[in-house]
């Protein structure tokens, strides 16, 4: 087989293309100071904002203002909230119709903070992410931090003030891929993980799921013992930059449609990617624990994994997950959002979970989402149910560019 490991020195390239545009834009923390009020234009012009929407028009409201940034994040009820440092940029910002907020730091404080934690405090059991409602680097702490490691932890959090917080976290952070006992799932080297999209990869067809799954074993299949042969694995990416892996389909012919599971014997089409946004809600599905739905809370994550893997570019989220979950779909409506990557807890007592942002690894493998494509999405997925919705198109972006 040909597998590789890559990097996303491929979507460097697409992301070059809008630099212009794009360059100052970071997402981060949004809190400490004034309460989320609509400003006048809101009020005026009634925008309201998808989470979709807001994860495009976020970061051309963050690269106008430039050293200035300070975050954004969808606050669930239709409006887009970005952080800004003085009444001047609270006024540029209402006027787009987004809802500007006062906070205290900068992204390029934040991210300062970010790259201090890595430094000196990168210790197995510790992740954070970048938390715009806080407006601070939202660190957290397994049950394996304890002694010397939490000792170390408090003296560089400590250090960095109210740029950070810390609080604990049940259980031990893990990769969610689990042992082999059968249930709607996709089987290799006797680990069980979770088929994530299908994808239409160069003309072939494949589908991703996380790269600590394409690791565990080069083949893939529907069945624990191999007997339904699914695909190989073409490209892998764990730990270091990201946790995704692709997966091309043996048959060249083989059913392969951009739908997602839903556990109760319906599925839903998934017609496109987009890019997580703080606030968003968003639902996992996965061959462990089935449906579940939650928050993002954090973006830009680096997660310490108990078995010294580090792991950067994540979102974290308050959906619960289990082993046997990894790789699974993180949607939102019709949209594609992220692959299961894994976390600490249970979906008894919840906990903390991470994922892969879709649109990353479509980038990286030159992949991209094919409603085009009829059949069943993974096995033992039936067509019954398909809601086939559309999803809103942007109203707010050309009136931003102007």
């Amino acid at each position: 087989m040909s597998h590789r490991r890559v990097n996303r020195r491929a979507g460097a390239a697409a992301a070059a293309a809008s630099t212009a545009l794009l360059a100052g834009a970071i997402l981060l923390p949004g809190a400490n100071a004034t309460p989320e009020k609509p400003s006048p234009a809101v009020d005026a012009d009634g925008r309201v904002f998808s989470p979709a929407e807001a994860g495009r028009v976020g970061p051309l409201l963050a690269e106008r203002l430039g050293a200035q940034a300070a975050g954004w994040y969808h606050d669930g009820a239709g409006r887009l909230v970005v952080n800004v440092l003085d009444d001047r940029d609270a006024g540029r910002v209402g006027d787009t119709g987004a809802v500007p907020k006062r906070v205290d730091h900068s992204t390029a404080v934040l991210h300062a903070s970010a790259r201090a934690l890595a430094e000196d405090a990168s210790v197995p059991g510790t992740a954070w992410s970048v938390d715009p409602r806080g407006n601070r680097v939202a660190v957290v702490a397994d049950s394996t931090v304890t002694g010397a490691r939490w000792d170390r932890l408090v003296r560089v959090t400590e250090r960095l003030g109210d740029t950070v917080s810390v609080r604990r976290s049940t259980g031990t952070f893990t990769p969610f891929a689990g042992p082999v006992d059968g249930g709607d799932a996709v089987f290799g080297g006797g680990a069980r993980c979770s088929l994530g999209f299908n994808v239409d990869a160069g003309g072939a067809r494949a589908f991703l799921t996380a790269g600590h799954c394409g690791d565990a074993a080069a083949t893939w299949s529907a069945d624990p013992a191999g007997t339904e042969p699914l695909g190989t694995v073409t490209a892998s990416v764990f730990p270091g930059d990201g946790d995704f892996a692709l997966v091309a389909y043996d048959d060249p012919r083989a059913e392969a449609p951009s739908t997602v599971d839903l556990r109760d014997g319906t599925v839903r089409e998934i017609t496109r990617a987009v890019p997580a946004a703080v606030g968003m809600r968003v639902q996992r599905s996965g061959s462990t624990t089935g449906l579940s739905s939650g928050t993002v809370t954090g973006l830009d994550a680096t997660v310490n994994y108990g078995n010294g893997d580090v792991v950067t570019g994540l979102v974290q989220s308050d959906v619960c997950a289990e082993p046997g979950d990894s790789g699974g779909p993180v949607f939102s409506g019709d949209a594609a959002v992220g692959l299961t990557s894994g976390g600490s807890g249970d979906c008894t007592r919840g906990g903390v979970t991470f994922f892969q942002p879709v649109t990353a690894a479509l980038e990286a493998v030159g992949a991209e989402i094919d409603p085009g494509r009829d059949a069943v999405a993974a096995p033992g997925v039936g067509a019954a149910g398909r809601p086939g919705a559309a999803g809103r198109q942007p109203g707010v972006v050309r009136d931003l560019l102007k």
